[in-house]
């Protein structure tokens, strides 16, 4: 079953609306964002959501100590890596999340364009869960809305893919995940923008018509395997 993260959640309506779609996981941002949460925000969520969803909280270039403080603070089940962290770093993180679940942010334009190298972040996969592949710009590193070329990505989405799990971003909506789980066949999805209403502000039926799109196009591929 493909695995639907929904991002950007800053508060507890929203939090029960994408667990009643059938999401898997909840992602709280924890970084300079139009959906960034506070710290006591996403802890009265997750208290009060008792381990229904995976939570996994969103940060941008802090030190593993960080992440680890917040995450114990929270509540996390996991930890989403979504800055400049070298993979030199990642053991660190590793050590100071224990079990907890480390998701590599790595945005396809820094790869196609040589920018950022994947042969490090493959290497270092043992301190890994997954990787997420992401669109980002310069304004903003996630929840753009923006897809990136697909068509391009998706040599580097087979490496990750072979070696990792991969989580597909950038610019997905109810519209177009199933062609991006047909083409990528990756292990999870990830989606923000394209199930609000407004930044930080979940849409209820765009919720549930993307969780179901997924559910609709894992079911065909397995029929079809």
């Amino acid at each position: 079953m493909t695995w639907v993260k929904i991002c950007g959640t800053t508060n507890l309506h929203d939090a029960q609306l994408s667990i009643a779609a059938g999401a898997d996981a909840l992602g709280f941002i924890f970084a300079p964002s139009p959906r960034r949460i506070a710290i006591a925000g996403a802890a009265e969520i997750i208290g009060t959501l008792r381990g229904e969803v995976e939570t996994i909280g969103v940060f941008v270039n802090e030190t593993p100590e960080r992440v680890a403080e917040i995450a114990e603070q929270v509540g996390l089940s996991g930890a989403q890596l979504h800055g400049d962290e070298p993979a030199k770093s990642l053991p660190k993180f590793r050590r100071a999340l224990g079990e907890r679940k480390i998701v590599k942010t790595l945005h396809a334009g820094d790869l196609l364009n040589g920018r950022t190298r994947l042969d490090d972040y493959l290497i270092a996969r043992d301190s890994l869960d997954a990787v997420l592949l992401d669109s980002g710009s310069a304004q903003l590193r996630g929840g753009t809305g923006a897809a990136y070329d697909w068509t391009r990505a998706l040599p580097i989405a087979e490496r990750i893919r072979n070696a990792m799990p991969l989580i597909v971003a950038g610019g997905l909506t109810p519209q177009n995940v199933a062609h991006a789980i047909a083409l990528f066949a990756p292990w999870g999805v990830d989606v923000v923008s394209g199930v609000e209403s407004s930044p930080g502000a979940k849409d209820e039926t765009k919720l549930r018509e993307f969780v179901a799109a997924v559910r609709q196009t894992a079911a065909s591929v397995r029929r079809w395997e």
